[in-house]
């Protein structure tokens, strides 16, 4: 497929839950027609690591014969995609890492064993990187075969872009959801930090892992973020663009952005200001300039201690970037990272104050189109700020490059405050898609 062309997706997860409700499909029909996208993109697109199709059918078919169960459960019927990092007791789960080939977890990672409580139909795991650092996988973007999707989450938001899943689990120690979100033009939400459980998820950085998800729709975000807190679901609240104050922030990381980023940037602030919404430059002081460097140091820092035995045991097995990730981290004192902490927790007191009067901050979400070439997944500048202050983001998709490729824009929320994040983000959507 190229980049001058949208992939025709099927149904939503919301969609499909309204039909599987209404009995007009069954949980057999919406895998099958997953399955058929997989069969026909997956060639190219090498999303997949594991592909649990036989098990799928299984559960797809023992919902059918129990509709009770499967009317009951928030995600009854819908495929969702895995990312390799977490465990499932019944795929192996190699976390980007030839040290792990063949691994066979005992358990399911926490996330797991909720998607099977709430009826989820798990389809597979998807490519991560390396331990979710930079070495990618074989994944190829759906909009251009000869560019990276980004990552960690490479797997997971091109299996969702490609129409194979319209959910995918993932998750972010830098940018590893925003970034491929804005390279393959999905929807991506990287919650608050601390509030979903990570246990059974390979570790990076504990002050930074954060779980989150990609989908095709913010209300499929919102229906996600639901089942996974055992919430009742509701449909997004549609927002008069009126009402909508956004603080837009060029940041102090502005000069990595590439020209076509830049200019995607700029016109997405043009359109929402004149769709009505009330857009307020911001700033951050001079002193949180240097946050995005403590996001390094704090990454860094935790990771040798999170892959302390497969350094110890398997040094020759890690990538080149890897190794040296953890000896920097290995150069970082405790004062040193415990000094980012603190400039860290100023930064979230210094973020609050910023966005008092605003729903949300406008950021970019990536440098500009995906680059060029699969030896590389880009660079997580833009997020790396957020994902230190443990602040809600979203990447929101429907610009496109001079390419023709996917560029997003990233929302920042308020801590705890994603369902309102999710209906700014589907009012901005509405906006800036002008594809569909």
């Amino acid at each position: 497929m190229t980049a001058s062309s949208s992939p025709a997706l099927p149904m939503s997860a919301t969609r499909i839950r309204e039909q599987l409700a209404g009995r007009s499909t069954s949980a057999r029909a919406v895998l099958e027609q997953s399955l058929d996208v997989v069969a026909a993109r997956e060639p190219t697109v090498h999303a997949w690591k594991v592909l649990g199709d036989a098990s799928a059918r299984r559960w797809a078919d023992a919902l059918d014969e129990d509709l009770d169960r499967r009317d009951g459960g928030l995600l009854a019927g819908i495929p969702v995609a895995v990312k390799d990092l977490m465990d499932t007791a019944d795929m192996p789960t190699g976390y980007g890492s030839a040290i792990y080939a063949g691994h066979q977890p005992t358990r399911d990672a926490a996330c797991v064993t909720r998607l099977r409580e709430t009826g989820a139909t798990i389809l597979g795991k998807t490519v991560t990187t390396e331990f979710a650092y930079f070495a990618p996988g074989e994944t190829t973007n759906p909009w251009d075969a000869s560019r990276t999707p980004g990552g960690s989450s490479s797997g997971s938001a091109a299996a969702v872009a490609s129409g194979m899943v319209p959910l995918a689990l993932g998750r972010q120690t830098a940018g590893s959801l925003i970034r491929p979100a804005s390279y393959c033009g999905v929807f991506a939400l990287k919650p608050t930090h601390g509030v979903f459980d990570l246990r059974g998820v390979k570790g990076l950085s504990p002050s930074l892992d954060t779980l989150g998800w990609l989908a095709r729709t913010a209300d499929d975000l919102e229906l996600m973020r639901c089942a996974l807190l055992g919430d009742a679901y509701a449909p997004l609240d549609r927002l008069r663009a009126s009402t909508c104050r956004i603080g837009f922030l060029r940041t102090h990381e502005w000069s990595n952005a590439q020209p076509d980023g830049r200019a995607a940037f700029d016109e997405a602030i043009r359109r929402l200001q004149a769709s009505g919404m009330q857009l307020i430059e911001k700033r951050l002081p001079d002193e949180q300039a240097t946050l995005a460097d403590d996001q390094k140091q704090v990454m860094a820092y935790e990771a040798v201690r999170e892959l302390a035995f497969e350094l110890q045991h398997h040094a020759a097995a890690l990538s080149r970037p890897l190794r040296e990730l953890l000896e920097k981290g290995q150069a970082v004192t405790e004062a040193e990272y415990l000094a980012a902490q603190s400039r860290a927790a100023t930064g979230r007191r210094v973020a609050r104050e910023l966005m008092a009067d605003v729903d949300a901050l406008l950021v970019p979400a990536a440098p500009g189109e995906a680059p060029q070439g699969l030896d590389a997944t880009g660079d997580p500048v833009f997020s790396r700020v957020w994902t230190l202050l443990g602040l809600p983001c979203v990447n929101v998709p429907g610009l496109r490059g001079p390419h023709g490729m996917p560029i997003g824009v990233q929302l920042v929320g308020h801590q705890h405050q994603e369902r309102a994040l999710l209906a700014l983000a589907a009012s901005v959507h509405t906006v800036l898609d002008t594809h569909s």
